[in-house]
């Protein structure tokens, strides 16, 4: 029984890391952190590899039974499958929220998401160091690219499946990094209100199956959805790893590089609120009120989480 009640915390710990995965400005990382799971997740995470996986999968044959299960015991697969399991149960259901209240509450949506990364931002702010050349010019990249990047890569990019496959490997890469949120990211990348619709025609696609209908939902969905998960497993074998490295080698200019990622897309919600109040003839004046105070709202939870979590440490 005290397996069980470990397995159903775990879950919930990955619902947790999930919930924050799903909005802007809170890190998956930052909460693996609080819950005191970072440092199993990231030697579990970096403990896959090909020939692992490989004798993984060659489990099918009776004979590879029992090396495959010693492979998956070597990368924690039984932490992992219930963890993302709890993950994935929160994303969808966050993010079909969100779908709902983007269509719905933009400018409140917006505010709250730019009060989440405005703390976030102040909060990782105390830990970048810009004593060096180097730093500084680490700093610098980040910002702009994230604020020249914020607001325009939709309509730059598009959501083709190439674009949708590095938003899924940058994006996912980014949720087990502490301070760096992968939904932020998408947010630069503009590809945040396109994944959280999909997902959500998505999940309605299956639901419908039930009744006889959803197919055409599915074959619409389903390649951009498949297409952002394997970018995340991609993302995970690569852009996790070589940020990982650069953190070995270069720490304080690689932090400084990310921090100011966060810093430069706070430009991003402010675009987004912009373009929907030309769409409705509102003014910026009429609905500074709503934005305000969902960014109080925002800035206060990351606040709180803040003040539970621990020292970040890269």
């Amino acid at each position: 029984m005290g397996d069980v009640r470990e397995w159903v915390a775990l879950y919930l710990k990955g619902v947790a890391m999930g919930t924050a995965d799903a909005v802007p400005g809170v890190s998956g990382g930052t909460i693996a952190l609080i819950i005191g799971i970072y440092e199993r997740l990231i030697a579990a995470v970096t403990a896959i590899n090909p020939e692992r996986i490989g004798r993984v999968l060659a489990g099918i044959r009776p004979r590879n039974v029992p090396d495959a299960r010693a492979a998956f015991h070597e990368i924690d697969g039984a932490f992992l499958v219930v963890l993302v399991a709890g993950i994935g149960t929160a994303v969808v259901a966050v993010l079909t929220g969100v779908d709902y209240l983007l269509m719905t509450r933009p400018v409140a949506t917006y505010g709250f998401f730019f009060g989440l990364i405005a703390a976030s931002a102040a909060v990782l702010l105390g830990g970048v160091e810009l004593d060096t050349p180097r730093r500084k010019a680490a700093a610098v990249a980040g910002f702009l690219l994230a604020f020249l990047a914020s607001g325009y890569a939709s309509t730059a990019l598009g959501s083709s499946l190439p674009v949708v496959f590095l938003a899924g490997a940058v994006a996912v890469s980014a949720m087990i990094l502490p301070g760096v949120s992968g939904s932020l990211l998408l947010i630069v990348l503009g590809q945040y209100d396109y994944m959280a619709g999909a997902v959500r025609e998505f999940v309605g696609g299956l639901a419908g199956l039930a009744f006889g209908s959803g197919t055409d939902v599915l074959v619409a969905t389903g390649p951009p959805v498949a297409t952002f998960l394997v970018g995340g497993i991609v993302g995970v074998f690569s852009i996790a790893h070589a940020v990982k490295y650069a953190l070995a080698r270069a720490r304080a200019a690689t932090v400084a590089f990310l921090v100011s990622l966060v810093v430069g897309a706070l430009r991003a919600p402010l675009v987004e609120v912009s373009l929907r109040l030309a769409e409705s003839g509102e003014s910026w004046r009429a609905a500074a009120p709503r934005f305000t105070a969902a960014a109080v709202g925002g800035a206060a939870v990351v606040l709180v989480l803040n003040r539970y979590s621990r020292t970040i440490e890269y």
